[in-house]
C-alpha cells in the first residue's frame, strides 16, 4: 500500500524508524518531511499529510509530533481527514475498523520505537468493517464536517 508520512522536529527520529519499518513491510512510503531535528511547525506537516489523503495520493498516512496532540488537532481541521492519536494497539486497528481512520498520529515523546512499529502494523492491517452502524456513524461525522466546514469532495472507503 502507498502511505505518506510526516513529522515535525520532535517526531523526526521516530518518523525515520517508522518509514523504514513500513518499507520493510513492503509499503511504498512518501516522506513529506521534516528532514531534521531543526525546529519547525507541526501544522505544516499535518496539512501536507492531510493533502496527500484528500488528493488521493494515498489512502493511509502516519503523522508524528512530540505528543501527537497538536498534529492530530491540525490534521482534523481538514474535512475528510480522520486522524486518530493512538498509543495502544487496540485503538490503532479499531480506529480504522469502526471509524475509517485514515491518519495514524503518534507522539514521539510518549511512545518508543517498538510500540510505534506495533501500532503502525495494527493500523496498516486493519480495514473498515462497512457494518451498518459504523457507516451510519461515519456518515454523521461527514455531515458534521459539511455543516461546520468547507465542503470537500473526498474519496472515502465507504463509497
Amino acid at each position: 500500500m502507498k502511505v505518506s508520512i510526516g513529522a515535525d522536529h520532535a517526531g523526526f527520529p521516530l518518523k525515520q524508524e517508522v518509514a523504514a519499518h513500513l518499507r520493510e513491510q513492503g509499503h511504498e512510503v512518501i516522506d513529506l518531511g521534516t528532514n531534521s531535528t531543526d525546529p519547525v511547525d507541526y501544522p505544516d506537516f499535518a496539512e501536507a499529510v492531510g493533502k496527500s489523503i484528500l488528493d488521493g495520493t494515498v489512502k493511509r498516512a502516519v503523522l508524528i509530533c512530540g505528543s501527537g496532540v497538536g498534529a492530530s488537532v491540525a490534521a482534523n481541521k481538514m474535512p475528510g481527514v480522520r486522524a486518530g492519536l493512538c498509543h495502544d494497539g487496540y485503538s490503532a486497528h479499531q480506529g480504522v475498523e469502526h471509524d475509517d481512520m485514515n491518519v495514524l498520529v503518534l507522539g514521539a515523546r510518549v511512545i518508543g520505537v517498538a510500540l510505534a512499529k506495533e501500532l503502525v502494523d495494527n493500523y496498516m492491517r486493519a480495514a473498515f468493517t462497512h457494518e451498518e452502524r459504523h457507516e451510519r456513524r461515519l456518515n454523521k461525522v461527514m455531515s458534521i464536517e459539511e455543516r461546520y466546514g468547507k465542503k470537500v469532495s473526498v474519496k472515502s472507503s465507504i463509497h
